[in-house]
């Protein structure tokens, strides 16, 4: 009797599972399966990836690593004379939550003042992006390649020892 029960209820969980709709092969993607909406559209589509002349005199780079998960983070800004960011660029070897990191803090520093911008914080990337707690650390790197471009950018803002001895 149980046996016979048993095969008709895997019968109709068959011919349910058989006219449930497919979902396009798109959205069974892996990153779409285990990143929030927000990680995926940041990571198929980043903001500001590329480099700046890291030597000129009005870029930030910032250049930082964890070396738990392998991800490296590089991002750089790029300070008009007052002060504002005028341009971020990121590239990041990890996973989809740093990329997107990445991409959300490049956005982010746009427009701000270099002061403005030390206020960013990886809790408001990671709220923004729904990171799980699995992700912090990605959202971490984000805030210290800001933090470490903008001391980047500070430190060529002071005058050369042979250029305060002239004056």
């Amino acid at each position: 009797m149980a046996a016979a029960g048993a095969g008709r209820l895997r019968r109709a969980t068959s011919a349910l599972l058989l006219r449930a709709p497919r979902l396009p092969v798109r959205e069974l993607s892996a990153p779409a399966r285990l990143y929030h909406k927000k990680v995926v559209d940041h990571y198929e589509n980043p903001r500001n990836v590329g480099s700046l002349d890291k030597t000129s005199k009005n870029v930030g780079t910032g250049l930082v690593g964890a070396p738990a998960c392998g991800d490296v983070m590089k991002l750089q800004i790029q300070v008009d004379e007052k002060g504002k960011i005028v341009d971020a660029r990121f590239k990041t070897f990890g996973c989809g939550s740093a990329i997107a990191s990445s991409s959300l803090a490049t956005e982010w520093v746009k427009g701000k003042t270099v002061e403005e911008a030390l206020t960013i914080k990886n809790t408001d990337i990671a709220k923004e992006l729904c990171l799980p707690p699995v992700k912090l650390h990605c959202s971490m790197l984000a805030e210290d390649a800001i933090k470490a471009a903008l001391a980047d950018y500070k430190l060529k803002q002071e005058p050369k020892k042979g250029e305060v001895e002239k004056r």
